[in-house]
């Protein structure tokens, strides 16, 4: 993939957050500050003002991560903001990006988020469904499968990390303030994460 096929995906997720703007909201509502959806989407309005034209992915992957980290509110901007400027600092000088190349850097994206945030899986947060997308689209490369489907797999994965953290009390963040009565409940960024690699997979050829 190079950067003219990803700049389309990255409108992709800014329109899917538009769209689910509400939604992320109403989940954080329930047990964070209710702005989820609301940081997210207004972030995304303006990386798709910076994007088009770049040269590399690492270049929109920076842009991204720069413009998350200054745009959006809460914990969600410096999380995903250091997961976006991890993804480019791992691809950085390459043109075009395979499934090869996205995994590792996806593993980094992962890791810092975790440093970032100072958490791990099964603290319900963005981590319980990112690292089970990263495990299934590894097995997926290691059996030989396409980019495509790799990716699908990473989404069915992810998704099935949403609901786990349904049984999860909160222990990170604003969250972790309601405790026990946080269980029930889909955590905000797990959901808003798994759309996104929604998005990407359905970009891909």
């Amino acid at each position: 993939m190079k950067a003219n096929e990803l700049i389309p995906i990255m409108h992709a997720i800014a329109a899917r957050i538009e769209k689910e703007k509400d939604f992320l909201t109403e989940l954080d509502n329930v047990i964070g500050d209710g702005d989820h959806g609301i940081n997210m989407a207004r972030g995304f309005k303006v990386v798709e003002t910076k994007i088009d034209g770049l040269a590399t992915p690492a270049d929109v992957f920076k842009v991204v991560g720069m413009t998350l980290v200054s745009t959006v509110g809460g914990a969600s901007g410096p999380l995903y903001g250091t997961a976006f400027m991890k993804l480019a600092q791992s691809l950085m000088g390459k043109e075009e990006i395979t499934l090869g190349d996205f995994l590792p850097a996806f593993r980094a994206a992962i890791d810092g988020i975790s440093m970032r945030g100072r958490s791990h899986q099964g603290e319900k947060t963005m981590l319980d469904a990112m690292i089970p997308a990263a495990e299934a689209m590894e097995a997926a490369n290691a059996e030989g499968k396409s980019a495509k489907e790799a990716l699908d797999a990473g989404v069915a994965a992810a998704w099935a990390g949403v609901e786990i953290t349904k049984t999860y009390a909160a222990t990170k963040g604003r969250a972790s303030y309601v405790g026990d009565r946080s269980i029930g409940h889909q955590d905000p960024g797990a959901t808003s994460f798994t759309q996104m690699l929604e998005e990407v997979a359905g970009g891909i050829a």
